[in-house]
């Protein structure tokens, strides 16, 4: 049965004096998938070796499944099942063992474990490769037997560490639609590590973005990328573009163009993000903002336009078909924004 997780002001010291987390406390719903997000030494790895009982809160911080304080408890007690980025499979051992392995040290009899195992292997659609070697398997195979061997145990929660990050960019999206659709028939509580913003926007209920050991924004995927709470946030989860400009009586101005804003929005001198796509290439005589043309290259479908606008560089997309005329390096292109964030600040 899934469980909820809560961290209670958990950090993070590590012997030599570095603080590796700051304290967080953090809840996830039952049967939730929750995905740990941010550059690297963030503290997302030590949050998820928190919960697994790999490594210990400093003095104060406390660690729950439901109402039970596990916090003193080691791994093999929390009843979780754990997926790396290096899927940690025996060689020696067939598919069939090694989805079994966890049912065999836990004394499960052998008619009951290959009962398990057929139907982990049937769960992960990897049914007529039980006898073979894992080395015979492809990579998002290999990640797919290390999954099962992680349900196979019945565990309360599900952690996973990295765990499409040495896959091909295809493989992963074809892994993380497949993890998406398994978490739902399993209903098992899960959290995820990944610096990887496609993947969580993919596959989260919710999203705990960290920064410097420290959570800075948590929330649902579509919800967090149309309102970053920071600048940070805003560049984490995409691409962006800023543009230096002054924000003063319900209005936003950027090198002649204007724009209305929110009533909460900062005064002053801001900072004005959107996204390449983001943006509309208005005809003459309606207001726009004019960039230089640097390089002009085809992406699939879209135009990727380098240009330099107010100053400052700028990545514009816009649909080839629907691509303004004239687009060449030394050319003008014409362009206002459709959407942005005002952060304060002159840069």
């Amino acid at each position: 049965m899934a469980v909820a997780i809560h961290l209670e002001r958990c950090a993070k010291t590590f012997a030599d004096g570095t603080r590796a987390l700051g304290p967080l406390t953090l809840d996830i719903a039952a049967g939730e998938t929750v995905i740990l997000l941010g550059p690297s030494g963030c503290g997302k790895t030590t949050t998820l070796r928190l919960i697994a009982g790999l490594e210990s809160p400093d003095a104060g911080g406390r660690v729950l499944f439901d109402n039970e304080d596990v916090t003193p408890l080691p791994i093999e007690k929390r009843g979780v099942g754990m997926v790396f980025q290096s899927y940690a499979l025996f060689p020696n051992m067939t598919v069939a063992q090694n989805v079994g392995y966890g049912l065999r040290v836990r004394g499960i009899a052998g008619d009951a474990r290959e009962k398990r195992v057929r139907e982990m292997l049937e769960l992960v659609d990897l049914t007529a490769f039980g006898p073979r070697r894992v080395d015979q398997l492809s990579g998002g195979q290999r990640q797919r037997v290390a999954l099962a061997r992680a349900l196979a145990i019945e565990p309360r929660m599900l952690l996973l560490d990295e765990p499409f990050g040495a896959l091909d960019a295809q493989v992963r999206r074809e892994l993380r639609r497949w993890l998406r659709e398994l978490h739902d028939q399993a209903g098992v509580t899960t959290v995820f590590v990944t610096h990887d913003q496609e993947e969580a926007l993919d596959l989260a209920d919710r999203v705990a973005i960290l920064r410097d050991g420290e959570l800075i924004q948590l929330g649902a995927p579509q919800a967090l990328y149309d309102d970053p709470a920071s600048a940070f946030v805003y560049a984490f989860l995409g691409p962006a573009n800023v543009l230096p400009a002054v924000a003063a009586g319900g209005r936003v101005s950027v090198a002649g163009w204007t724009a209305p804003v929110p009533v909460d929005a900062p005064s002053g001198p801001v900072q004005l993000y959107f996204r390449p796509r983001e943006v509309d290439f208005p005809p003459p005589g309606v207001a726009a903002l004019t960039a230089d043309v640097r390089s002009v290259a085809a992406r699939g479908p879209d135009l990727k336009i380098d240009a330099v606008a107010a100053g400052t560089p700028v990545e514009l997309l816009a649909l080839t078909n629907a691509a303004p005329p004239g687009l060449f390096p030394g050319a003008q292109v014409r362009f206002a924004p459709t959407r942005f964030k005002l952060y304060a600040g002159a840069g």
